[in-house]
């Protein structure tokens, strides 16, 4: 199993930056994070680390090696349940991540529903979520397909935060580019069991995103569909971390996983924690 990192681990810095202080903390594995179609202003000017998917994907590629790391995924998290405009990170964005992965032999991007924010999203019905998430992946999933990538869908939304409904994707999508990644704290933050999760899908789950969750967030469970980073180490909140990692060995995993996990402190804490539940 590779422990990589989420390559957000300051703000207000480059991408450049952001990769040394990884490199720093002893990393060899990445995700491309934060990124767009076209140009960014804060990007140019040295103050985001968002990496345009419009640019040359070998330049991203030497940024990370430069580094000494790997990039493990493209992360294409979109919305899929409101209307596509050409605002809104979706289908097209997906495919290019698509694109920019297969050019550098990044066999993962990853992607999400999201939750809704019109009221056409929020009105939906069970079976018309399903129907415009499968619309949306319909193209990307060929494209995926041709350029022997994998996408990867993640719970972060009131479907993908559901096994039953998870299901449901896989089968509308009927796609061999179709696989899950599981991030075991925006799954339990939605009201899902990662335990469970991991029991029903298997070898379906190719990648992890690793997040805790603090007991105080009980209240939110079931309300709250995804956090960027978790604010505590592995291992100290309520989430079953140990639990879910022997359940994903038993299953045969042994691909990469990403710590979504803000603060250095917290991050050295959990790599080390993992390495040592892996022995176990």
């Amino acid at each position: 199993m590779n422990i990589g990192c989420f390559a957000l681990v300051t703000p207000f810095s480059s991408l450049d930056r952001q990769l040394a202080l990884i490199a720093g903390l002893g990393f060899k594995h990445a995700d491309v994070t934060d990124n767009s179609d076209g140009a960014c202003l804060g990007a140019e000017f040295g103050f985001t680390a968002l990496a345009s998917l419009d640019a040359n994907p070998h330049d991203l590629n030497r940024l990370f090696t430069k580094h000494g790391i790997t990039i493990t995924s493209f992360c294409a998290h979109a919305n899929l349940l409101d209307p596509a405009a050409p605002w809104r990170y979706g289908s097209a964005q997906i495919i290019k991540a698509v694109r920019a992965a297969a050019a550098i032999g990044v066999k993962h991007v990853i992607t999400t529903e999201g939750e809704p924010t019109t009221t056409f999203g929020e009105g939906l019905s069970e079976a018309e979520q399903i129907f415009t998430i499968a619309d949306k992946l319909y193209e990307p999933l060929r494209v995926a397909a041709d350029h022997g990538v994998k996408i990867l869908f993640e719970p972060h939304g009131p479907v993908s935060d559901s096994i039953a409904l998870t299901e449901k994707v896989l089968d509308r999508c009927d796609s061999a580019a179709l696989g899950l990644n599981l991030d075991t704290g925006n799954l339990w933050l939605g009201g899902g069991d990662p335990l469970a999760y991991v029991r029903k899908f298997g070898r379906k789950i190719e990648h992890v995103h690793w997040k805790d969750m603090s007991a105080e967030m009980e209240v939110q469970r079931g309300k709250v569909f995804g956090c960027g980073m978790a604010t505590i180490a592995l291992g100290d909140g309520v989430v079953g971390i140990p639990e879910v990692l022997k359940a994903l060995e038993a299953c045969g995993f042994n691909g990469d996983t990403t710590l979504e996990i803000a603060g250095e402190a917290a991050v050295k804490t959990s790599a080390q924690r993992l390495r040592k539940w892996a022995k176990k």
